[in-house]
């Protein structure tokens, strides 16, 4: 009994300095959190079944999660397209007495006369994920929409006369602007049928301000800077330059060669004009378009201490910190895990490839409740709406043995004949 302290009620059993290792797995669901105060699925603290002790390592194991993202948002800022209109079609100069034609040429050179910013016209275009045919036939409605509304209400208010002509001919409004995809170079092409226009991708709106339909203004303080996705146009396949439209003297400066462009039998003319003594004019981005949304999003697990182990690099800016030093701007232990988005909307994707681990030494000690955080790379919170998720967790626990010094004694029964 010397090994033991007899002056406590319990004695102190000394370790073997031998451990066994097991694996735990905890099966989290994001639909298990407290709803009330975690309305986002996508940042929540759940509490665990047990308390895990003397873990020394953790890694994500497996997961699932629903693909129905929207790649174009309010929260991506990337549903406002600027443009305007520089070329007006003038009827008084190709014999046209049409009233309706007269009234829309007065009203829209108005508007082009005043002040850079209230000559724009904005689109927005709806949420969501959209394949190109879509996105061409969204941009062509909203597009004419946003001149259509724009007119009335400019007419209305500063040309009584014209908009009484407009309303007592039954206009329809607008419809001049015309959007094509060309599968083939994968580029949208922008036209109009009647007069010249500028993508005004330079606008400061695009930069500064997240706007909402409202007109109203709304700033991300998660958000990183962000100069590959800084608005709608940089998804249409358009730099931060602005650009204006050519005028199409011949149809095949604007003809797509491969076969039908919109409907069967047009041969690829895509864009023709609809107006005595007129030409289409068009414009075409420099680049593809791209929309495919964030490729990967990270997780980012914490309790009474980190478990984050990867590093991440931040988007380059320009500071008085980058310009003055060689160091990097990144993040050091910004994520535990990070994760492919190998599908497009709408989808359920699984997987369980092999994922970094956090590992600690000593142990950790003990932990019970966990706070989970799921965003993209540039800080945004990934958006799941009201689609559940699950994950799996994989602890390695390391288990003390008790020391043990039994003494096997045979009994010599030889003995008790003797």
């Amino acid at each position: 009994m010397s090994k033991f302290n007899t002056n406590q009620i319990h004695p102190l059993i000394p370790n073997s300095n031998s451990y066994v290792v097991e694996k735990k797995y905890v099966s989290i669901h994001s639909q298990d959190r407290d709803i009330r105060a975690f309305p986002i699925s996508s940042l929540f603290e759940i509490q665990l079944p047990q308390d895990y002790e003397n873990v020394q390592s953790i890694r994500l194991a497996q997961w699932s999660f629903p693909a129905n993202y929207n790649v174009f948002g309010v929260e991506n800022n990337n549903l406002l397209f600027i443009f305007k209109l520089t070329e007006i079609y003038n009827p008084n100069d190709n014999g046209v007495n049409d009233p309706v034609e007269k009234a829309v040429f007065n009203v829209l050179t108005s508007i082009s006369a005043r002040d850079n910013d209230n000559s724009s016209y904005k689109a927005f275009i709806t949420e969501g994920f959209y394949n190109p045919d879509q996105m061409a036939n969204e941009l062509t409605a909203r597009m004419n929409q946003a001149v259509s509304t724009k007119m009335f209400a400019y007419a209305k208010e500063f040309l009584p006369d014209d908009y009484s002509t407009l309303v007592a001919n039954n206009f329809q409004g607008y419809n001049e602007f015309l959007v094509a995809y060309n599968a083939v170079s994968q580029k949208l092409f922008f036209g109009n049928k009647s007069s010249g226009f500028r993508i005004d991708n330079g606008s400061d709106l695009y930069f500064t301000e997240n706007l909402l339909f409202d007109g109203s203004c709304r700033l991300d303080p998660r958000k990183l800077p962000d100069f590959s996705n800084w608005g709608l146009p940089a998804y249409l396949g358009f730099t931060r330059v602005s650009q204006d439209s050519i005028e199409g003297l011949a149809e095949r400066e604007y003809t797509f060669y491969y076969g039908d462009a919109r409907r069967t039998g047009d041969n690829g003319v895509w864009l023709k004009a609809d107006k005595p003594g007129a030409n289409p004019y068009f414009v075409v981005p420099p680049a593809k378009i791209n929309f495919m949304g964030p490729a990967y999003f990270y997780m980012e697990l914490t309790t009474n201490s980190s478990f984050n182990c990867i590093d991440e690099t931040n988007p380059y800016n320009v500071s008085e910190f980058n310009r003055t030093t060689n160091q990097t701007n990144g993040r050091v232990n910004a994520s535990f895990a990070k994760i492919a988005i190998p599908t497009t909307p709408i989808s359920q994707w699984f997987d369980n490839s092999d994922q970094p681990y956090k590992w600690f030494n000593p142990p950790i000690e003990r932990f019970r409740r966990i706070a989970v955080k799921l965003r993209y790379h540039n800080g945004m919170l990934v958006n799941f709406g009201t689609f559940d998720y699950s994950f799996l967790l994989e602890l390695t626990i390391i288990r003390p043995q008790i020391q043990t010094d039994l003494a096997k004694n045979i009994p010599n029964f030889s003995d008790s004949f003797s």
